[in-house]
Protein backbone atom coordinates (compact mmCIF):
# COMPACT_ATOMS: atom_id res chain seq x y z
CA UNK A 1 0.00 0.00 0.00
CA UNK A 2 2.71 2.46 1.01
CA UNK A 3 4.77 1.73 -2.12
CA UNK A 4 1.80 2.39 -4.34
CA UNK A 5 0.90 5.66 -2.58
CA UNK A 6 4.49 6.84 -2.94
CA UNK A 7 4.38 5.89 -6.64
CA UNK A 8 1.15 7.86 -7.30
CA UNK A 9 2.31 10.83 -5.24
CA UNK A 10 5.62 10.94 -7.08
CA UNK A 11 3.88 10.73 -10.49
CA UNK A 12 1.51 13.53 -9.52
CA UNK A 13 4.30 15.78 -8.22
CA UNK A 14 6.46 15.17 -11.28
CA UNK A 15 3.57 16.00 -13.61
CA UNK A 16 3.06 19.31 -11.81
CA UNK A 17 6.81 19.93 -12.06
CA UNK A 18 6.64 19.33 -15.83
CA UNK A 19 3.88 21.96 -16.09
CA UNK A 20 5.88 24.47 -14.04
CA UNK A 21 8.97 23.90 -16.19
CA UNK A 22 6.91 24.41 -19.35
CA UNK A 23 5.69 27.77 -18.01
CA UNK A 24 9.24 28.96 -17.40
CA UNK A 25 10.31 27.89 -20.89
CA UNK A 26 7.24 29.65 -22.34
CA UNK A 27 8.21 32.91 -20.63
CA UNK A 28 11.83 32.56 -21.71
CA UNK A 29 11.07 32.05 -25.40
CA UNK A 30 8.35 34.73 -25.51
CA UNK A 31 10.24 37.32 -23.49
CA UNK A 32 9.83 39.85 -26.33
CA UNK A 33 6.23 40.24 -25.16
CA UNK A 34 7.57 41.57 -21.86
CA UNK A 35 11.25 42.54 -22.12
CA UNK A 36 11.52 43.40 -18.41
CA UNK A 37 10.49 40.24 -16.57
CA UNK A 38 11.41 40.16 -12.89
CA UNK A 39 11.81 37.25 -10.50
CA UNK A 40 8.68 38.50 -8.73
CA UNK A 41 6.76 38.31 -12.02
CA UNK A 42 7.86 34.71 -12.58
CA UNK A 43 6.95 33.79 -9.01
CA UNK A 44 3.50 35.34 -9.40
CA UNK A 45 2.93 33.44 -12.64
CA UNK A 46 3.89 30.12 -11.08
CA UNK A 47 1.92 30.72 -7.87
CA UNK A 48 -1.29 31.84 -9.57
CA UNK A 49 -1.05 29.14 -12.23
CA UNK A 50 -0.45 26.34 -9.70
CA UNK A 51 -4.15 25.57 -8.98
CA UNK A 52 -4.77 24.92 -12.69
CA UNK A 53 -1.62 22.78 -12.87
CA UNK A 54 -2.74 20.76 -9.83
CA UNK A 55 -6.16 20.21 -11.36
CA UNK A 56 -4.81 19.22 -14.79
CA UNK A 57 -2.29 16.80 -13.28
CA UNK A 58 -5.18 14.90 -11.68
CA UNK A 59 -6.39 13.93 -15.17
CA UNK A 60 -2.99 12.36 -15.81
CA UNK A 61 -2.93 10.09 -12.74
CA UNK A 62 -6.35 8.49 -13.36
CA UNK A 63 -4.88 5.76 -15.58
CA UNK A 64 -1.94 5.07 -13.22
CA UNK A 65 -4.43 4.87 -10.33
CA UNK A 66 -6.52 2.28 -12.16
CA UNK A 67 -3.36 0.36 -13.06
CA UNK A 68 -2.29 0.42 -9.40
CA UNK A 69 -5.67 -0.97 -8.34
CA UNK A 70 -5.39 -3.73 -10.95
CA UNK A 71 -1.83 -4.51 -9.87
CA UNK A 72 -3.11 -5.32 -6.38
CA UNK A 73 -4.76 -8.44 -7.86
CA UNK A 74 -2.71 -9.17 -10.98
CA UNK A 75 1.05 -9.11 -11.33
CA UNK A 76 1.59 -6.48 -14.05
CA UNK A 77 4.94 -5.88 -15.79
CA UNK A 78 6.92 -2.99 -14.35
CA UNK A 79 6.79 -1.27 -17.74
CA UNK A 80 3.08 -1.90 -18.30
CA UNK A 81 2.33 1.85 -18.35
CA UNK A 82 5.20 2.83 -20.65
CA UNK A 83 2.93 3.05 -23.75
CA UNK A 84 0.62 5.36 -21.77
CA UNK A 85 3.53 7.57 -20.71
CA UNK A 86 4.77 7.68 -24.30
CA UNK A 87 1.38 9.00 -25.43
CA UNK A 88 1.30 11.53 -22.59
CA UNK A 89 4.86 12.64 -23.33
CA UNK A 90 4.13 13.20 -27.03
CA UNK A 91 0.85 14.99 -26.31
CA UNK A 92 2.44 17.26 -23.70
CA UNK A 93 5.43 17.99 -25.94
CA UNK A 94 3.20 18.96 -28.85
CA UNK A 95 1.10 21.18 -26.59
CA UNK A 96 4.09 22.91 -24.99
CA UNK A 97 6.00 23.50 -28.23
CA UNK A 98 2.89 24.61 -30.15
CA UNK A 99 1.84 26.95 -27.35
CA UNK A 100 5.30 28.48 -27.01
CA UNK A 101 5.81 28.82 -30.77
CA UNK A 102 2.35 30.12 -31.75
CA UNK A 103 2.06 32.69 -29.00
CA UNK A 104 4.33 35.10 -30.86
CA UNK A 105 1.87 35.02 -33.78
CA UNK A 106 -1.48 34.74 -31.99
CA UNK A 107 -0.92 36.26 -28.54
CA UNK A 108 -3.34 33.86 -26.89
CA UNK A 109 -2.99 30.43 -25.34
CA UNK A 110 -3.21 27.19 -27.28
CA UNK A 111 -6.78 26.09 -27.92
CA UNK A 112 -8.75 23.84 -30.24
CA UNK A 113 -9.20 26.58 -32.84
CA UNK A 114 -5.73 25.72 -34.15
CA UNK A 115 -7.11 22.41 -35.44
CA UNK A 116 -9.15 24.14 -38.17
CA UNK A 117 -5.91 25.08 -39.91
CA UNK A 118 -4.89 21.42 -40.19
CA UNK A 119 -7.66 20.93 -42.75
CA UNK A 120 -5.51 22.89 -45.22
CA UNK A 121 -1.93 22.24 -44.03
CA UNK A 122 -0.28 23.96 -46.99
CA UNK A 123 -1.99 27.24 -46.15
CA UNK A 124 -1.37 26.75 -42.44
CA UNK A 125 2.38 26.38 -42.99
CA UNK A 126 2.67 29.24 -45.48
CA UNK A 127 3.57 31.74 -42.76
CA UNK A 128 6.71 29.90 -41.65
CA UNK A 129 9.85 28.47 -43.22
CA UNK A 130 10.87 24.82 -43.56
CA UNK A 131 13.70 25.44 -41.10
CA UNK A 132 11.23 26.82 -38.56
CA UNK A 133 9.11 23.66 -38.82
CA UNK A 134 12.11 21.32 -38.58
CA UNK A 135 13.36 23.04 -35.42
CA UNK A 136 9.88 22.74 -33.86
CA UNK A 137 9.71 19.06 -34.81
CA UNK A 138 13.09 18.50 -33.20
CA UNK A 139 11.91 20.39 -30.12
CA UNK A 140 8.83 18.16 -29.88
CA UNK A 141 10.95 15.00 -30.09
CA UNK A 142 13.45 16.17 -27.47
CA UNK A 143 10.74 17.48 -25.15
CA UNK A 144 8.78 14.22 -25.44
CA UNK A 145 11.91 12.20 -24.59
CA UNK A 146 12.56 14.35 -21.51
CA UNK A 147 8.96 14.11 -20.29
CA UNK A 148 8.93 10.34 -20.83
CA UNK A 149 12.17 9.98 -18.86
CA UNK A 150 10.65 11.96 -15.98
CA UNK A 151 7.22 10.29 -15.81
CA UNK A 152 7.78 6.69 -16.96
CA UNK A 153 8.33 5.14 -13.51
CA UNK A 154 8.21 1.42 -12.85
CA UNK A 155 4.82 0.15 -11.70
CA UNK A 156 4.85 -1.38 -8.18
CA UNK A 157 4.25 -5.11 -8.01
CA UNK A 158 2.36 -7.11 -5.37
CA UNK A 159 4.08 -9.97 -3.55
CA UNK A 160 2.29 -13.26 -4.24
CA UNK A 161 1.70 -14.00 -0.54
CA UNK A 162 -0.52 -10.97 0.27
CA UNK A 163 -3.84 -12.10 1.86
CA UNK A 164 -7.04 -11.49 -0.11
CA UNK A 165 -8.48 -9.37 2.73
CA UNK A 166 -5.47 -7.06 2.56
CA UNK A 167 -5.88 -6.78 -1.22
CA UNK A 168 -9.56 -5.93 -0.78
CA UNK A 169 -8.76 -3.23 1.78
CA UNK A 170 -6.10 -1.69 -0.48
CA UNK A 171 -8.50 -1.70 -3.41
CA UNK A 172 -11.24 -0.04 -1.35
CA UNK A 173 -8.82 2.60 -0.11
CA UNK A 174 -7.74 3.50 -3.63
CA UNK A 175 -11.33 3.55 -4.93
CA UNK A 176 -12.26 5.98 -2.17
CA UNK A 177 -9.76 8.46 -3.61
CA UNK A 178 -11.65 8.69 -6.91
CA UNK A 179 -14.32 11.15 -5.63
CA UNK A 180 -11.58 13.40 -4.29
CA UNK A 181 -9.82 13.32 -7.66
CA UNK A 182 -13.06 14.29 -9.40
CA UNK A 183 -13.58 17.14 -6.93
CA UNK A 184 -9.98 18.26 -7.50
CA UNK A 185 -10.45 18.22 -11.27
CA UNK A 186 -13.69 20.16 -10.92
CA UNK A 187 -12.03 22.70 -8.64
CA UNK A 188 -14.14 22.15 -5.52
CA UNK A 189 -17.79 21.71 -4.59
CA UNK A 190 -18.97 25.24 -5.42
CA UNK A 191 -20.90 26.32 -8.50
CA UNK A 192 -17.78 27.67 -10.19
CA UNK A 193 -15.65 24.97 -11.81
CA UNK A 194 -11.98 25.03 -12.78
CA UNK A 195 -11.47 27.55 -15.56
CA UNK A 196 -8.78 29.59 -17.25
CA UNK A 197 -9.93 32.89 -15.77
CA UNK A 198 -9.18 31.79 -12.21
CA UNK A 199 -5.43 32.11 -12.76
CA UNK A 200 -5.58 35.68 -14.11
CA UNK A 201 -4.00 38.10 -11.65
CA UNK A 202 -2.46 40.98 -13.58
CA UNK A 203 -3.31 43.86 -15.90
CA UNK A 204 -0.49 42.52 -18.06
CA UNK A 205 -1.97 39.89 -20.37
CA UNK A 206 1.36 38.19 -21.02
CA UNK A 207 1.66 37.35 -17.32
CA UNK A 208 -1.92 36.06 -17.25
CA UNK A 209 -1.35 33.94 -20.36
CA UNK A 210 1.91 32.60 -18.93
CA UNK A 211 0.02 31.34 -15.87
CA UNK A 212 -2.47 29.34 -17.96
CA UNK A 213 -1.78 25.63 -18.36
CA UNK A 214 -1.72 25.01 -22.15
CA UNK A 215 -2.94 21.40 -21.82
CA UNK A 216 -5.98 22.54 -19.83
CA UNK A 217 -6.56 25.45 -22.23
CA UNK A 218 -6.56 23.08 -25.21
CA UNK A 219 -8.85 20.50 -23.63
CA UNK A 220 -11.27 23.06 -22.19
CA UNK A 221 -11.65 24.79 -25.55
CA UNK A 222 -12.99 21.68 -27.28
CA UNK A 223 -16.50 22.52 -26.11
CA UNK A 224 -16.12 25.90 -27.83
CA UNK A 225 -14.15 25.22 -30.99
CA UNK A 226 -14.00 27.58 -33.95
CA UNK A 227 -17.09 25.95 -35.48
CA UNK A 228 -19.06 26.01 -32.24
CA UNK A 229 -22.30 28.01 -32.29
CA UNK A 230 -21.76 30.35 -29.32
CA UNK A 231 -24.23 30.96 -26.53
CA UNK A 232 -23.55 34.21 -24.69
CA UNK A 233 -25.78 34.98 -21.72
CA UNK A 234 -24.53 38.12 -20.03
CA UNK A 235 -27.92 39.56 -19.01
CA UNK A 236 -31.69 38.91 -19.15
CA UNK A 237 -33.04 38.94 -22.72
CA UNK A 238 -35.30 41.96 -22.13
CA UNK A 239 -32.38 43.95 -20.72
CA UNK A 240 -30.31 43.03 -23.77
CA UNK A 241 -33.06 44.17 -26.14
CA UNK A 242 -33.52 47.44 -24.24
CA UNK A 243 -29.78 48.16 -24.34
CA UNK A 244 -29.61 47.67 -28.12
CA UNK A 245 -32.84 49.56 -28.89
CA UNK A 246 -32.25 52.03 -31.75
CA UNK A 247 -28.52 51.24 -31.86
CA UNK A 248 -28.86 49.18 -35.05
CA UNK A 249 -31.51 50.85 -37.26
CA UNK A 250 -32.22 48.69 -40.32
CA UNK A 251 -33.59 51.46 -42.56
CA UNK A 252 -31.85 54.46 -44.05
CA UNK A 253 -33.39 57.88 -43.41
CA UNK A 254 -32.40 60.64 -45.81
CA UNK A 255 -28.82 59.42 -46.16
CA UNK A 256 -26.10 61.76 -47.32
CA UNK A 257 -25.58 61.08 -51.05
CA UNK A 258 -21.99 60.35 -52.03
CA UNK A 259 -22.34 58.57 -55.38
CA UNK A 260 -22.83 59.97 -58.85
CA UNK A 261 -24.68 56.87 -60.11
CA UNK A 262 -26.84 54.20 -58.49
CA UNK A 263 -25.69 51.06 -60.29
CA UNK A 264 -21.90 51.31 -60.60
CA UNK A 265 -19.52 48.43 -61.02
CA UNK A 266 -18.37 47.71 -57.46
CA UNK A 267 -15.03 46.29 -56.35
CA UNK A 268 -14.46 45.62 -52.65
CA UNK A 269 -10.83 44.93 -51.80
CA UNK A 270 -10.00 43.39 -48.42
CA UNK A 271 -6.42 44.47 -47.77
CA UNK A 272 -4.73 41.78 -45.68
CA UNK A 273 -3.89 43.00 -42.14
CA UNK A 274 -3.70 46.64 -43.31
CA UNK A 275 -4.44 48.67 -40.18
CA UNK A 276 -3.98 52.45 -40.00
CA UNK A 277 -0.71 51.88 -38.11
CA UNK A 278 0.90 51.11 -41.48
CA UNK A 279 -0.08 54.47 -43.01
CA UNK A 280 3.55 55.78 -42.86
CA UNK A 281 4.60 53.00 -45.24
CA UNK A 282 1.74 53.46 -47.72
CA UNK A 283 2.19 56.88 -49.40
CA UNK A 284 -0.13 56.17 -52.34
CA UNK A 285 -2.99 55.23 -50.02
CA UNK A 286 -2.51 58.52 -48.16
CA UNK A 287 -2.75 60.43 -51.45
CA UNK A 288 -5.92 58.58 -52.37
CA UNK A 289 -7.56 59.55 -49.08
CA UNK A 290 -7.66 63.09 -50.49
CA UNK A 291 -9.24 61.86 -53.74
CA UNK A 292 -12.11 59.73 -52.46
CA UNK A 293 -14.44 59.25 -49.51
CA UNK A 294 -12.30 58.46 -46.48
CA UNK A 295 -13.91 57.02 -43.34
CA UNK A 296 -11.30 58.14 -40.83
CA UNK A 297 -12.73 56.48 -37.71
CA UNK A 298 -13.46 52.97 -38.94
CA UNK A 299 -12.63 49.95 -36.78
CA UNK A 300 -12.23 46.27 -37.62
CA UNK A 301 -14.62 43.81 -35.99
CA UNK A 302 -12.18 40.97 -35.51
CA UNK A 303 -8.60 39.75 -35.59
CA UNK A 304 -8.58 37.04 -38.29
CA UNK A 305 -9.31 36.94 -42.02
CA UNK A 306 -12.10 34.35 -41.82
CA UNK A 307 -13.91 36.50 -39.24
CA UNK A 308 -13.25 39.81 -40.97
CA UNK A 309 -14.46 38.50 -44.32
CA UNK A 310 -17.86 37.57 -42.88
CA UNK A 311 -18.08 40.89 -41.02
CA UNK A 312 -17.45 42.81 -44.23
CA UNK A 313 -19.77 40.96 -46.59
CA UNK A 314 -22.57 39.90 -44.23
CA UNK A 315 -22.39 42.74 -41.72
CA UNK A 316 -22.51 40.19 -38.91
CA UNK A 317 -20.48 40.62 -35.70
CA UNK A 318 -17.55 38.34 -35.03
CA UNK A 319 -17.37 36.05 -32.01
CA UNK A 320 -14.39 35.76 -29.64
CA UNK A 321 -13.88 31.99 -29.93
CA UNK A 322 -16.01 30.91 -32.88
CA UNK A 323 -15.73 31.48 -36.61
CA UNK A 324 -18.95 31.94 -38.55
CA UNK A 325 -17.16 30.96 -41.74
CA UNK A 326 -16.72 27.49 -40.22
CA UNK A 327 -20.49 27.05 -39.83
CA UNK A 328 -21.90 26.28 -43.30
CA UNK A 329 -25.23 25.26 -41.77
CA UNK A 330 -25.58 28.84 -40.53
CA UNK A 331 -23.75 30.95 -43.14
CA UNK A 332 -26.19 29.96 -45.89
CA UNK A 333 -28.85 31.94 -44.02
CA UNK A 334 -26.72 35.06 -43.63
CA UNK A 335 -27.42 38.16 -45.70
CA UNK A 336 -24.57 39.48 -47.83
CA UNK A 337 -23.78 42.30 -50.18
CA UNK A 338 -23.29 39.76 -52.97
CA UNK A 339 -26.64 38.09 -52.39
CA UNK A 340 -28.49 41.42 -52.37
CA UNK A 341 -26.77 42.74 -55.50
CA UNK A 342 -27.12 39.44 -57.32
CA UNK A 343 -30.89 39.81 -56.90
CA UNK A 344 -30.54 43.27 -58.51
CA UNK A 345 -28.93 41.80 -61.62
CA UNK A 346 -25.27 42.10 -60.70
CA UNK A 347 -22.66 39.58 -61.85
CA UNK A 348 -20.75 38.45 -58.76
CA UNK A 349 -17.14 37.25 -58.69
CA UNK A 350 -14.59 36.69 -55.95
CA UNK A 351 -10.84 36.84 -56.55
CA UNK A 352 -8.29 35.35 -54.18
CA UNK A 353 -4.72 34.31 -54.87
CA UNK A 354 -4.64 31.65 -52.17
CA UNK A 355 -6.47 28.40 -51.46
CA UNK A 356 -10.18 29.21 -51.60
CA UNK A 357 -10.90 26.16 -49.43
CA UNK A 358 -8.96 27.56 -46.47
CA UNK A 359 -11.16 27.96 -43.35
CA UNK A 360 -14.27 27.03 -45.36
CA UNK A 361 -14.00 30.15 -47.52
CA UNK A 362 -15.46 28.53 -50.64
CA UNK A 363 -18.61 27.39 -48.85
CA UNK A 364 -19.21 30.83 -47.37
CA UNK A 365 -18.69 32.74 -50.62
CA UNK A 366 -20.79 30.41 -52.74
CA UNK A 367 -23.66 30.28 -50.26
CA UNK A 368 -23.79 34.06 -49.89
CA UNK A 369 -24.15 35.00 -53.54
CA UNK A 370 -20.84 34.77 -55.39
CA UNK A 371 -21.40 33.03 -58.72
CA UNK A 372 -17.78 32.68 -59.77
CA UNK A 373 -14.61 32.12 -57.77
CA UNK A 374 -11.21 32.89 -59.27
CA UNK A 375 -8.42 31.50 -57.09
CA UNK A 376 -4.97 29.96 -56.95
CA UNK A 377 -5.78 26.97 -59.15
CA UNK A 378 -6.79 29.29 -61.98
CA UNK A 379 -3.16 30.44 -62.34
CA UNK A 380 -0.15 28.75 -63.89
CA UNK A 381 2.10 26.47 -61.86
CA UNK A 382 4.82 29.13 -61.85
CA UNK A 383 2.44 31.84 -60.64
CA UNK A 384 1.18 29.59 -57.85
CA UNK A 385 4.66 29.59 -56.32
CA UNK A 386 5.34 33.32 -56.43
CA UNK A 387 4.59 33.60 -52.69
CA UNK A 388 4.22 31.27 -49.73
CA UNK A 389 0.45 31.91 -49.54
CA UNK A 390 -0.11 31.59 -53.27
CA UNK A 391 -0.19 34.31 -55.94
CA UNK A 392 1.60 37.62 -55.34
CA UNK A 393 -0.59 40.71 -55.08
CA UNK A 394 0.82 42.42 -58.17
CA UNK A 395 -0.33 39.44 -60.27
CA UNK A 396 -3.82 39.28 -58.75
CA UNK A 397 -4.28 43.04 -59.11
CA UNK A 398 -3.51 42.59 -62.82
CA UNK A 399 -6.20 39.91 -62.93
CA UNK A 400 -8.63 42.30 -61.28
CA UNK A 401 -7.92 44.99 -63.88
CA UNK A 402 -8.40 42.48 -66.70
CA UNK A 403 -11.75 41.39 -65.25
CA UNK A 404 -12.98 44.98 -65.14
CA UNK A 405 -11.83 45.78 -68.66
CA UNK A 406 -13.81 42.89 -70.13
CA UNK A 407 -17.14 44.06 -71.61
CA UNK A 408 -20.27 43.19 -69.64
CA UNK A 409 -23.96 43.79 -70.21
CA UNK A 410 -24.58 43.69 -66.45
CA UNK A 411 -23.20 45.68 -63.54
CA UNK A 412 -20.47 43.80 -61.70
CA UNK A 413 -19.57 43.13 -58.10
CA UNK A 414 -16.06 41.80 -57.54
CA UNK A 415 -14.69 40.87 -54.15
CA UNK A 416 -10.93 40.58 -53.78
CA UNK A 417 -8.76 39.50 -50.84
CA UNK A 418 -5.06 40.39 -51.03
CA UNK A 419 -2.54 38.16 -49.29
CA UNK A 420 1.07 39.40 -49.56
CA UNK A 421 0.96 41.59 -46.44
CA UNK A 422 1.07 38.53 -44.19
CA UNK A 423 3.76 36.39 -42.63
CA UNK A 424 6.28 35.48 -43.96
CA UNK A 425 6.17 38.91 -45.68
CA UNK A 426 7.75 37.54 -48.88
CA UNK A 427 7.41 40.34 -51.44
CA UNK A 428 9.54 41.14 -54.51
CA UNK A 429 10.61 44.68 -53.53
CA UNK A 430 12.77 45.95 -50.66
CA UNK A 431 12.06 49.56 -49.83
CA UNK A 432 12.58 49.13 -46.07
CA UNK A 433 14.86 46.91 -44.01
CA UNK A 434 11.95 45.87 -41.82
CA UNK A 435 10.11 43.05 -43.62
CA UNK A 436 6.70 44.06 -42.26
CA UNK A 437 7.04 47.70 -43.31
CA UNK A 438 8.30 46.49 -46.67
CA UNK A 439 5.29 44.22 -47.22
CA UNK A 440 2.81 47.04 -46.69
CA UNK A 441 4.79 49.34 -48.97
CA UNK A 442 4.55 46.61 -51.61
CA UNK A 443 0.77 46.37 -51.12
CA UNK A 444 0.61 50.14 -51.49
CA UNK A 445 2.47 50.05 -54.80
CA UNK A 446 0.14 47.31 -56.07
CA UNK A 447 -2.93 49.39 -55.19
CA UNK A 448 -1.40 52.51 -56.72
CA UNK A 449 -0.52 50.75 -59.95
CA UNK A 450 -4.02 49.27 -60.22
CA UNK A 451 -5.70 52.65 -59.68
CA UNK A 452 -3.37 54.32 -62.21
CA UNK A 453 -4.27 51.63 -64.76
CA UNK A 454 -8.02 51.86 -64.21
CA UNK A 455 -8.09 55.68 -64.30
CA UNK A 456 -6.96 55.48 -67.93
CA UNK A 457 -9.89 53.25 -68.92
CA UNK A 458 -13.52 54.12 -69.70
CA UNK A 459 -14.56 51.68 -66.93
CA UNK A 460 -13.27 54.07 -64.26
CA UNK A 461 -16.17 56.47 -64.81
CA UNK A 462 -18.70 53.90 -63.56
CA UNK A 463 -16.51 52.22 -60.93
CA UNK A 464 -16.82 52.28 -57.15
CA UNK A 465 -13.66 50.90 -55.54
CA UNK A 466 -13.93 50.19 -51.81
CA UNK A 467 -10.65 49.60 -49.96
CA UNK A 468 -10.63 48.34 -46.38
CA UNK A 469 -8.64 45.78 -44.37
CA UNK A 470 -9.92 42.44 -43.15
CA UNK A 471 -8.43 43.12 -39.68
CA UNK A 472 -5.58 44.80 -37.84
CA UNK A 473 -2.50 43.11 -36.37
CA UNK A 474 0.05 43.55 -33.60
CA UNK A 475 3.02 45.66 -34.63
CA UNK A 476 5.80 46.70 -32.28
CA UNK A 477 4.17 48.29 -29.24
CA UNK A 478 0.64 48.09 -30.68
CA UNK A 479 -1.23 45.08 -29.28
CA UNK A 480 -4.89 44.16 -28.94
CA UNK A 481 -5.43 46.37 -25.89
CA UNK A 482 -4.33 49.44 -27.88
CA UNK A 483 -6.98 51.41 -29.77
CA UNK A 484 -4.66 51.68 -32.77
CA UNK A 485 -4.72 47.90 -33.22
CA UNK A 486 -8.28 47.84 -34.59
CA UNK A 487 -8.26 51.24 -36.34
CA UNK A 488 -8.53 50.58 -40.08
CA UNK A 489 -8.86 52.78 -43.17
CA UNK A 490 -11.99 52.56 -45.30
CA UNK A 491 -11.77 54.42 -48.59
CA UNK A 492 -14.23 54.71 -51.49
CA UNK A 493 -12.67 55.67 -54.84
CA UNK A 494 -13.61 55.73 -58.51
CA UNK A 495 -15.56 57.71 -61.03
CA UNK A 496 -18.79 56.74 -59.25
CA UNK A 497 -17.76 58.93 -56.30
CA UNK A 498 -19.40 62.36 -56.56
CA UNK A 499 -16.67 64.31 -54.72
CA UNK A 500 -13.89 63.77 -52.14
CA UNK A 501 -15.15 63.69 -48.56
CA UNK A 502 -13.82 62.88 -45.10
CA UNK A 503 -16.30 61.07 -42.85
CA UNK A 504 -15.49 61.43 -39.14
CA UNK A 505 -18.16 59.15 -37.62
CA UNK A 506 -16.95 56.21 -35.56
CA UNK A 507 -18.06 53.08 -37.41
CA UNK A 508 -17.37 49.40 -37.87
CA UNK A 509 -16.34 47.16 -40.72
CA UNK A 510 -19.78 45.55 -40.38
CA UNK A 511 -21.38 48.87 -41.34
CA UNK A 512 -20.24 48.59 -44.96
CA UNK A 513 -23.29 46.57 -46.21
CA UNK A 514 -25.97 48.93 -44.87
CA UNK A 515 -23.99 52.05 -45.83
CA UNK A 516 -23.29 50.81 -49.36
CA UNK A 517 -26.82 49.55 -49.97
CA UNK A 518 -28.21 52.80 -48.57
CA UNK A 519 -26.19 54.69 -51.19
CA UNK A 520 -27.58 52.40 -53.90
CA UNK A 521 -31.13 53.04 -52.72
CA UNK A 522 -31.60 49.40 -51.73
CA UNK A 523 -33.16 48.03 -48.52
CA UNK A 524 -30.87 46.51 -45.92
CA UNK A 525 -33.36 45.42 -43.26
CA UNK A 526 -32.02 41.84 -43.28
CA UNK A 527 -28.62 43.15 -42.08
CA UNK A 528 -29.53 43.29 -38.39
CA UNK A 529 -26.08 44.36 -37.17
CA UNK A 530 -25.05 46.73 -39.96
CA UNK A 531 -25.72 50.48 -39.75
CA UNK A 532 -25.94 53.06 -42.51
CA UNK A 533 -23.47 55.54 -41.06
CA UNK A 534 -24.62 58.18 -43.58
CA UNK A 535 -28.24 57.95 -42.44
CA UNK A 536 -29.89 60.52 -40.16
CA UNK A 537 -30.84 57.77 -37.68
CA UNK A 538 -27.20 56.86 -37.06
CA UNK A 539 -27.13 58.75 -33.78
CA UNK A 540 -25.01 56.58 -31.47
CA UNK A 541 -21.66 55.89 -33.17
CA UNK A 542 -19.58 53.15 -31.58
CA UNK A 543 -17.43 50.24 -32.71
CA UNK A 544 -17.08 46.73 -31.35
CA UNK A 545 -14.16 44.37 -31.91
CA UNK A 546 -13.65 40.86 -30.55
CA UNK A 547 -10.46 38.93 -30.04
CA UNK A 548 -9.74 35.54 -28.46
CA UNK A 549 -12.29 35.61 -25.64
CA UNK A 550 -12.29 39.36 -25.26
CA UNK A 551 -14.12 42.49 -26.42
CA UNK A 552 -12.78 45.92 -27.44
CA UNK A 553 -15.20 48.86 -27.59
CA UNK A 554 -14.68 52.38 -28.91
CA UNK A 555 -16.73 55.53 -29.33
CA UNK A 556 -15.70 59.14 -29.89
CA UNK A 557 -14.55 59.54 -26.28
CA UNK A 558 -13.79 56.11 -24.82
CA UNK A 559 -11.85 52.94 -25.58
CA UNK A 560 -12.25 49.89 -23.35
CA UNK A 561 -11.14 46.27 -23.41
CA UNK A 562 -12.45 43.36 -21.34
CA UNK A 563 -11.00 39.88 -21.02
CA UNK A 564 -13.93 37.47 -20.84
CA UNK A 565 -11.86 34.73 -19.20
CA UNK A 566 -11.36 36.80 -16.08
CA UNK A 567 -14.18 39.33 -16.50
CA UNK A 568 -11.63 42.08 -15.90
CA UNK A 569 -11.38 45.39 -17.73
CA UNK A 570 -7.82 45.44 -19.04
CA UNK A 571 -7.95 48.86 -20.71
CA UNK A 572 -10.11 51.96 -20.39
CA UNK A 573 -11.88 53.97 -17.71
CA UNK A 574 -13.53 51.68 -15.15
CA UNK A 575 -16.84 53.58 -15.03
CA UNK A 576 -17.31 54.77 -18.60
CA UNK A 577 -15.63 51.66 -19.93
CA UNK A 578 -18.07 49.33 -18.20
CA UNK A 579 -21.06 51.03 -19.82
CA UNK A 580 -19.52 50.69 -23.26
CA UNK A 581 -18.45 47.09 -22.62
CA UNK A 582 -22.01 46.21 -21.60
CA UNK A 583 -23.15 47.28 -25.06
CA UNK A 584 -20.52 44.97 -26.53
CA UNK A 585 -21.77 42.12 -24.38
CA UNK A 586 -25.34 42.82 -25.50
CA UNK A 587 -24.22 42.71 -29.14
CA UNK A 588 -22.60 39.31 -28.61
CA UNK A 589 -25.64 37.98 -26.76
CA UNK A 590 -28.08 39.18 -29.42
CA UNK A 591 -25.88 38.02 -32.31
CA UNK A 592 -25.40 34.54 -30.83
CA UNK A 593 -29.12 34.17 -30.07
CA UNK A 594 -30.02 35.25 -33.62
CA UNK A 595 -27.49 32.83 -35.08
CA UNK A 596 -28.82 29.87 -33.09
CA UNK A 597 -32.33 30.58 -34.41
CA UNK A 598 -31.20 30.47 -38.05
CA UNK A 599 -32.46 27.29 -39.73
Amino acid sequence: MKTRLIYLTKIYALTVLVFITAKMVFMLFNREAMPVLTVADVWQVLAHGLPLDLSTALYVIIVPLLAVILSVWVRLPEKALHPYWAIIAIAFAMAFVADTSLYGFWHFKLDASCLQYLETPTEAMASVSTGYLLWRLLAIVLTACCIFAVLARKLPCTPSDVPILSKAMQTTSFLLTLPFIVIGIRGGLGESTTNIGQVYFSQNQFLNHSAVNPVFSFLASFEKTASYVPDYQFMPADECEAMLHDLYPTRSEQPDTLLACQRPDIVIVLMESCGEIFAPYMPRLQEMKQQGIYFSQCYANSWRTDRGTVCTWSGYPSFPTSSLMKMPAKTRFLPSIAKTLQAQGYQTTYLYGGDINFTNMRSYLMSTGFERLHWMKDYTEAEQHTAKWGIRDDITFQTLAQMLMQPSDKPRLIGFSTLSSHEPWDVPIHKYEDEVENAFYYLDTCIGRFVDTMQKTPQWKNLLLVLLPDHGIDFRDVTIDDQRHNHIPMLWLGGAVKAPRRMEQVCNQTDLPATLLGQLGLPHDDFLFSRDVLSRNYTRPFAVNTFNNGICMADSATFSVIDLNSGKLIAGDQEKGRDLINIGKAVLQKASATLREMK
